[in-house]
């Protein structure tokens, strides 16, 4: 279980939240964690619960339905959902998402879509990712192109969470292609527009219940008024906004890895070999003992950055550092716990098994981690 008594970051409504998410997850997540990794989606029922459990996007100000809270309470409920085992895709929607509209969305926007995303009833998906554009998102080939007081959006996007469930894609598009970075918006597509078509729900190697997608824009007419803050201004609140998202990946990855650590040891103290507890062999002690000291570094670390990210001063260099170091840390216990299961590890039947698979895209996913070190090195 995740301790965080000894946390300063925390208090004590922060630790009477953490307990009802907890309960929350006990009831509406963990019972059907094996359906949806075989149907490979999550129920909308289990949003709308979210919604009502104050689940889903606490950030947002009380008057577009939010509970205003700060980003702690985000970090709360992405630390339980991903030592619950689950990958579902409110932390894209409560971490990334959300803020995007909180921060460069008009009033008419949020009145709009803010309600519906706190309470369940707009899920929504960010479509960044062509098949042609991974972390240079200068490459993108997606155009939303005025036509009159519309655009017309035309392209298609990869590897997109929540692609399938999605009410509202985000869509990182150029509007002006031969503006290079300058030339990049944000459009708001809904799902039901004319043209919009979802792809296949893609095959992965983990992460099974988060519906990861195709989308494709054919010619998809939307209003001028769905461009969201200004043209041409979209690659710069990209950025703006990849230190929470980074921080985010590394909060799931400090998480999963403590799950991780604690299955191992709970494994190793009950399976037993040669009359004694494979617990009890130095091998088993001495690579338990690294990993905890490693762990107790990390809880640190993520603690110091969410005390800077809550005061704005969370830099790229140091989000990225943060998310280099945790999702490596994420597969380097998941790895060694697999190990000291031995062949039961290879098993689904044992949660290790999917901690494991769900851990390998967090090393690429929001910027691999040969660009995060990129990244810290040019801080440097």
């Amino acid at each position: 279980m995740l301790q965080t008594a000894t946390r300063a970051i925390y208090d004590e409504d922060l630790g009477l939240f953490r307990d009802q998410v907890r309960k929350f997850y006990a009831v509406h997540l963990t019972p059907h964690l094996d359906r949806w990794e075989e149907e490979g989606l999550v129920d909308r029922a289990f949003w709308l619960a979210c919604g009502e459990a104050g689940v889903l996007c606490p950030q947002v100000p009380a008057e577009y339905g939010g509970l205003g809270l700060d980003y702690r309470y985000n970090a709360v409920i992405g630390e339980e959902l991903s030592y619950a085992g689950s990958t579902a895709g409110i932390t894209l929607q409560s971490d990334i998402v959300v803020d995007y509209l909180i921060n460069y969305g008009s009033e008419e926007q949020k009145r709009k879509w803010l309600p519906g995303m706190v309470s369940g009833h707009v899920i929504t998906a960010i479509a960044m990712t062509e098949p042609g554009a991974g972390s240079d998102l200068q490459g993108i080939r997606t155009t939303a192109i005025r036509d009159g007081n519309h655009y017309v959006v035309s392209g298609s996007k990869t590897y997109i969470t929540n692609g399938q469930n999605a009410d509202l894609v985000f869509v990182v598009a150029k509007t002006d292609p031969a503006a290079g970075s300058k030339g990049i918006s944000l459009v708001l597509v809904e799902t039901d527009r004319a043209g919009f078509k979802r792809g296949r729900n893609l095959d992965k190697i983990g992460q099974n219940s988060a519906d990861t997608s195709e989308s494709f824009f054919e010619d998809v007419r939307i209003p001028i008024t769905n461009c969201l803050g200004e043209e041409g201004r979209g690659f710069a609140y990209l950025m703006n906004q990849l230190p929470q998202e980074r921080l985010q990946i590394a909060i799931a990855g400090q998480a999963g890895a403590q799950r991780a650590f604690d299955e191992a040891v709970k494994f190793t103290k009950e399976r037993k070999a040669f009359k004694q507890a494979i617990f009890d062999f130095q091998n088993t002690r001495f690579t338990l003992g690294a990993l905890k000291a490693k762990l107790q570094a990390g809880w640190a670390h993520l603690d110091w950055c969410m005390a800077r990210h809550l005061k704005g001063e969370l830099t790229a260099a140091e989000a990225s550092a943060a998310k280099l170091f945790h999702t490596e840390l994420q597969w380097e216990v998941c790895d060694a716990a697999l190990q000291l299961h031995g062949g039961a590890g290879y098993m689904n039947d044992y949660p290790i098994a999917r901690l494991w698979r769900d851990a390998r895209v967090q090393r690429i996913y929001g910027g691999t981690s040969e660009i995060m070190k990129e990244v810290v090195a040019r801080s440097i």
